[in-house]
């Protein structure tokens, strides 16, 4: 008799998949927004899928979630309240708890059943969903933030791709709401996709939030599961730039990926995508 393999494609550009092996269907539903899936996979584990797209694993999780939050906190001095657009896993609200000078974490969440299976499925990443610092609530992220001005030392937006319910964080306006949004020193960073894939996306965002914050730095990280596996965040800043952080008062916390000696190195950019922001 033969075994039957069963395997998962994200069809990450329209020439390109990404294939993993599967054990198992754990979980799947359409919710208002979203087809949701949690998929036990041989290399990664447990991997959330929205649309057709990897979204996290339990592999390699920490990567993502470690550069987006650690590099924007250690480069304000002092972030007690922070935001989170999307990330309905946790993972990032995990991450932001771990700097004690939080006061309080604000999880900002459009689909509450990706919280709810984040939970059950994978509570690695979403434990720090109910400790007392936290808050979650499910509303959408543009208009959570343009009807709040001057409340957030520092918002992480950590989007899906630019798709349906996300598409609208990826525009001039947003950013504009989001300057508004943050108190007068604040800073903001955003996940923007593959140098590799997503140039022209890259470009418009850069140069979209370099034309409303003071201070925009680009930065690189590795992510494995991600279309081709070097991804971009983009740093918005009123006052602090993290180029001149000191790093000898970055305090050492548990991390995977993220360390005081990287905090400037994912600043340094290949020839190929400083071209692409200039």
């Amino acid at each position: 008799m033969v075994e039957m393999e069963l395997w998962f494609t994200e069809q990450q550009t329209p020439d390109l998949g990404f294939t993993c092996k599967i054990t198992k269907t754990i979980y799947t539903a359409k919710t208002q927004y979203q087809d949701l899936a949690i998929l036990e996979t041989k290399q990664f584990g447990r991997m959330l899928v929205l649309d057709g797209a990897v979204q996290t694993t339990i592999a390699d999780e920490f990567c993502y979630h470690e550069l987006i939050s650690h590099v924007p906190l250690f480069t304000h001095p002092n972030p007690k309240k922070v935001a989170v657009i999307g990330g309905g896993d946790g993972g990032v609200i995990r991450e932001i708890l771990k700097h004690d000078e939080v006061e309080k974490a604000y999880l900002i969440e459009i689909d509450r059943e990706v919280i709810e299976a984040s939970k059950k499925y994978l509570p690695e990443i979403s434990c720090a969903l109910d400790d007392e610092r936290a808050e979650v609530i499910i509303t959408d992220g543009i208009k959570f933030v343009s009807e709040n001005k001057n409340m957030f030392d520092v918002i992480i937006v950590d989007s899906t791709d630019p798709v349906g319910p996300a598409v609208g964080l990826f525009q001039d306006s947003f950013y504009k709401a989001v300057f508004e949004c943050l108190k007068e020193d604040g800073l903001f960073v955003a996940q923007t996709e593959s140098p590799f894939y997503d140039q022209d996306l890259i470009k418009n965002v850069f140069h979209a939030v370099k034309s409303i914050f003071p201070i925009t730095r680009l930065y690189l990280g590795f992510i494995p599961t991600y279309p081709s596996g070097l991804w971009s965040f983009t740093l918005g800043s009123k006052k602090y730039d993290p180029l001149e952080v000191d790093i000898s008062k970055i305090k050492r916390i548990d991390t995977k990926y993220y360390n005081p000696e990287l905090h400037k190195a994912l600043f340094a950019l290949p020839t190929f995508v400083q071209e692409i922001i200039k």
